[in-house]
């Protein structure tokens, strides 16, 4: 799919915009003040998958984590700031990689002036970050409400307080819990700026909703070609968002690196535990990083036909199944032997 080129920022070691690949995002819920498991929270976000890491950063105590957390991993952090334009400059020495902020809610331009000083002095972006809770008073009685027009105008008033202070290292993000408010807000702003656009849906909901808010929201997006990085946002464990964003992308075939499933929904015909057998092999296989397709077919039917395409895969039988590659059988298995042998031959791929 043809992608927009937006102006590219560097986040540490990472690109976004810019043509650079989709950059998967997450953010620690582990309390500020548990430097511990703030650090342990993170190697298990880096492990995952993660490419940037956001923190909370609400008061001085908490710019503590951030060299605590650069020790033990080599992912882009990100400090979340809200009010308080002092936590920004800390956090800039401090060795943030990225800051999320409102230049709006940080008080007067002074103020503003300080912060894009200092970013623009260590090459440090900005995330202006909009939602629906932190609209301005003035936008919200022009609209009524936070429209999608209301959010992408907010974004773009708020860049315009940092260009005011030649600043232009900027991401744009216009979330909100309205799948179809975000959608037009980011294609409004995607029509009107070059900046690269952070997307998300926010307050999406716990696991099973949160993800199909965030495939819709998100997904439709990447389709039309906007967006540069993205977060899952869950009521869950930040790692299951890392997992998710990163399903999203193979969905959308704009990223290579890992397992794609292919598995049938089951029917009548099905004579093997098929359901269970798929959800094992996808645990089994979660972090493996081979570029193939592995397909999980419940009978003859579909499939080695329908899933020829995949790299390797299994079709069921009675009590038993084949092992195929590309549409051509390679040989016939036991039920209990199936996904040992499954996994022994994708260990050869």
């Amino acid at each position: 799919m043809k992608r927009k080129n937006t102006k590219q920022v560097t986040v540490g070691n990472v690109k976004i915009g810019g043509g650079a690949d989709i950059v998967v995002q997450s953010m620690l819920n582990i309390p500020s003040t548990d430097v511990e498991g703030s650090v342990r929270q993170s190697v298990e976000l880096e492990k995952a998958g993660c490419e940037i890491i956001r923190l909370a950063i609400p008061d001085m105590d908490a710019v503590k984590l951030i060299p605590a957390i650069k020790k033990e991993v080599n992912v882009p952090l990100v400090a979340d700031i809200h009010f308080d334009y002092r936590l920004a400059l800390e956090a800039a020495a401090a060795g943030i990689d990225k800051i999320r902020i409102n230049p709006g809610n940080i008080g007067d331009e002074d103020r503003v002036k300080q912060v894009a000083d200092v970013c623009r002095s260590k090459n440090i972006p900005i995330r202006i970050g909009v939602n629906s809770g932190s609209l301005e008073k003035e936008i919200l009685k022009k609209y009524g409400r936070p429209t999608p027009q209301a959010l992408c105008d907010s974004a773009l008033y708020h860049a315009s307080l940092l260009e005011k202070f030649d600043f232009d290292n900027i991401v744009l993000s216009m979330k909100s819990s309205n799948v179809e408010f975000m959608n037009e807000a980011y294609r409004l702003a995607s029509e009107q700026c070059d900046y690269p656009l952070h997307l998300g849906v926010t307050e999406a909901g716990t696991e099973r909703m949160g993800i199909i808010k965030s495939s819709i929201g998100i997904g439709s997006l990447l389709l039309s070609g906007i967006g540069d990085t993205i977060r899952v946002s869950l009521t869950d464990s930040p790692v299951k968002e890392v997992y998710a964003a990163k399903d999203i992308l193979k969905a959308l075939g704009l990223n290579k690196d890992g397992i794609r499933f292919i598995s049938c929904p089951t029917c009548g015909r099905t004579r093997i535990d098929l359901i269970g057998i798929a959800a094992k092999a996808e645990e089994l296989l979660r972090d493996c990083k081979k570029n193939i397709t592995v397909a999980i077919m419940g009978c003859v039917v579909n499939g080695p036909g329908e899933a020829r395409e995949a790299d390797i895969g299994i079709a069921g039988g009675d009590g038993c199944g084949l092992i195929f590659k590309k549409g051509e059988i390679i040989r016939k298995v036991p039920e209990d032997k199936l996904l040992e042998e499954l996994m022994k031959e994708i260990d050869l791929m």
